[in-house]
């Protein structure tokens, strides 16, 4: 915008006047009053201060108000100050180069007279400060620039609310990161060996007369400790009756004196010691190794033939069962029980005469097939006070045939087997085969053999569900939660048929999914050297300690190149793991087998404990006889 060239005026008056001839200035309806002359000039100590400002206009007083009477006297009037003021200090002188930056802006008449226009003239105690300041003689007035300031020398801002929570928020994050760092886990250590107990410290000796009031004194100045209050669990509301103190208790503050007379011996802390260490070493997960002698025993204290005729199923839970705190043992006691007194009925079950029978029935005759096993267990344990339940669905027992490398499985059809589910210790649901249990089918003459089966009732609901499948899924009951399905269940952990197990194979506590190569059918022109293995089924289990006295010796029976040589190789042993390796083409011939055998009698007497070494010397010499334990087939 072009800026116009301000007029000259000899007066106030021919200001005013050339302002009214503008167009934007619109007079009000009373004239504007005559301003007053000017002001005197400062005084001598400002006259170099060469700008002049205009005053307001001058108003009317108003009337002063009318006096009150019953006003109260006006406070008396402030002391006069004095004309002497001090003087404020000068202002730092500016330097060119500061003086340089600023730059004079030229006014504009357009841009006053918009400001004037903006202003009223009847607005009172108003100044009109958007007049421009000129000086007498037309000297434009000098720009001050605002004091040098330096940001270091200022005080630091408080934080902020946004600042403040985000500090808090992160302090927070970083004790949460803390407190969530698990500890580093410490790998169990064995227990240390018993040692003696501390000593106890030395008793002081006692004070003299002329110091045992001092001590006295300062032991009731001294502020005694409370133990901390006793939880008293359901019965916390009521309070317990306090006893007062005695008077010796009160007077005396001394310690009892030490009953030397009852202080045990060595001897007799070690035998403690070994007491309350024994049931540590007792108490395990391993079900295989744990001492079942005491309701084992009990379950064959009562033949099936000694039994009441009123209420069988009640005085059985009584006999089998209360002399047992443990629901596990309670559970033992009576799958032990059917191994002595219930036999699988062969007669019906081959003759395609099954009938259902009552429980009393099933005890009396002592003849059932899988479902009478499974409903009289459950039987006695609810009597007992056992939580149990009967669990129907499909079993690989007699009559299952495993699939064939490339075969499909069969539509589901979980029937025609029956086990239970009893709970145990620790509220787990575990999973138990009476009926296998108490023994088995032979396959030859198909008569049933009264064998105990343990591994029945100890081994794990994971291991038991590779041949159980329950009609109910939920019935699975495995550690991990996971469902098998049915192709899953009959397919097996392989893709075809596994090895051949034999009986004497569990009886001398072989695991059978340890067994290695896990196929049946071994090809013999392979090229390859065959690793035949297997292991205990817990590495505590001994032939000692299950009653069956040494240790027997394995053999592996091959039959050399192309089936010409028949030889028996002693399998090496740690005490849990058995392997040997043989070249595939020493094996035989395609269309033999081979087979992992026991010695049993070396010369006609027991081969159990007989050592390799020995078994060579007389190899050819004297008779001997073995039992088979496992077989393979090979292509």
């Amino acid at each position: 915008m072009t800026e116009v060239e301000e007029g000259q005026f000899n007066s106030l008056a021919d200001r005013i006047a050339a302002l009214g001839k503008q167009k934007n200035f619109n007079p009000g309806a009373e004239p504007p009053r005559k301003r007053p002359p000017p002001p005197p000039p400062p005084i001598a100590g400002r006259a170099d201060d060469d700008t002049a400002v205009s005053a307001p206009p001058s108003r009317p007083c108003p009337p002063p108000p009318p006096a009150r009477r019953d006003a109260r006297p006006p406070p008396p009037p402030p002391p006069a100050r004095s004309s002497a003021r001090p003087v404020p200090p000068p202002l730092p002188r500016r330097t060119s180069t500061q003086s340089g930056a600023l730059v004079l802006r030229r006014d504009s008449t357009s841009s006053e007279a918009s400001q004037h226009s903006a202003l009223s003239p009847y607005s009172p105690g108003r100044t009109p400060s958007t007049l421009s300041l000129r000086s007498q003689d037309g000297v434009r007035p000098r720009s001050m620039a605002p004091a040098a300031c330096d940001p270091a020398s200022l005080p630091p801002l408080p934080p902020s609310r946004r600042e403040s929570e985000a500090k808090a928020k992160e302090a927070k994050a970083q004790r949460a990161s803390i407190a969530r760092i698990p500890s580093v886990p410490t790998s169990p250590a064995s227990p240390p060996k018993p040692t003696l107990p501390p000593s106890l410290p030395p008793r002081r000796p006692a004070p003299k007369p002329e110091a045992a009031g001092n001590i006295l004194d300062e032991a009731k100045k001294a502020a005694r400790k409370l133990p901390p209050t006793v939880i008293r669990g359901f019965g916390s509301s009521t309070s317990t009756k306090t006893h007062p103190p005695t008077k010796e208790a009160v007077d005396d503050d001394a310690p009892p004196p030490l009953p030397l007379t009852s202080r045990p011996s060595v001897a007799e802390i070690d035998a403690v010691s070994a007491r309350s260490a024994a049931p540590s070493q007792q108490l395990n997960d391993c079900w295989i190794c744990r001492d079942w002698s005491g309701p084992d025993g009990v379950a064959a204290q009562y033949p099936r033939a000694s039994l009441r005729r009123n209420d069988p199923v009640g005085y059985l839970a009584r006999a089998l069962c209360d002399p047992f705190p443990s629901y596990t043992d309670k559970a033992r006691a009576i799958f032990t029980w059917f191994h002595h007194n219930i036999f699988y009925d062969t007669e019906a079950f081959f003759g395609n005469n099954v009938r259902h029978k009552s429980v009393e029935d099933t005890i009396f005759t002592g003849k059932a097939v899988c479902q009478g096993y499974a409903e009289t267990y459950k039987a006695i344990a609810n009597r007992a006070g056992l939580e149990c339940i009967v669990v129907g669905g499909h079993g690989k027992g007699f009559g299952h045939v495993a699939l064939k490398k490339g075969e499909r499985p069969p539509p589901p059809k979980p029937d025609g087997h029956a086990w239970n589910a009893v709970r145990i210790d620790g509220g787990g649901w575990k999973l138990i085969d009476a009926c296998w249990g108490a023994g088995h089918i032979s396959g030859a003459d198909r008569r049933y053999k009264q064998e105990f089966a343990p591994e029945q009732f100890t081994r794990s609901n994971e291991k038991f569900g590779l041949r159980h499948f329950p009609r109910d899924s939920s019935h699975q009951f495995r550690a991990d939660g996971r469902v098998v399905p049915w192709d899953e269940y009959f397919r097996g952990p392989i893709d075809g048929e596994p090895p051949v197990f034999y009986t004497d194979g569990h009886r001398e506590g072989i695991a059978e999914d340890s067994v290695e190569p896990k196929e049946r059918e071994i090809a013999v022109h392979s090229g390859q050297v065959v690793r035949f293995q297997f292991s205990k089924v817990c590495e505590h289990w001994t032939s000692q300690k299950n009653g069956l006295g040494g240790p027997p010796l394995l053999l592996l029976s091959i039959h050399g190149v192309n089936g010409g040589k028949d030889d028996m190789v002693p399998i090496e042993t740690n005490g849990f793991w058995h392997w040997v390796d043989v070249n595939a083409r020493d094996l035989g011939a395609p269309g033999q087998s081979v087979e992992v055998v026991q010695i049993t009698q070396i010369d006609g007497r027991d081969a159990r404990g007989v050592t390799a070494s020995e078994y060579l010397a007389k190899r050819g010499r004297v008779g001997m006889a073995w039992s088979y334990v496992m077989k393979w087939e090979l292509v």
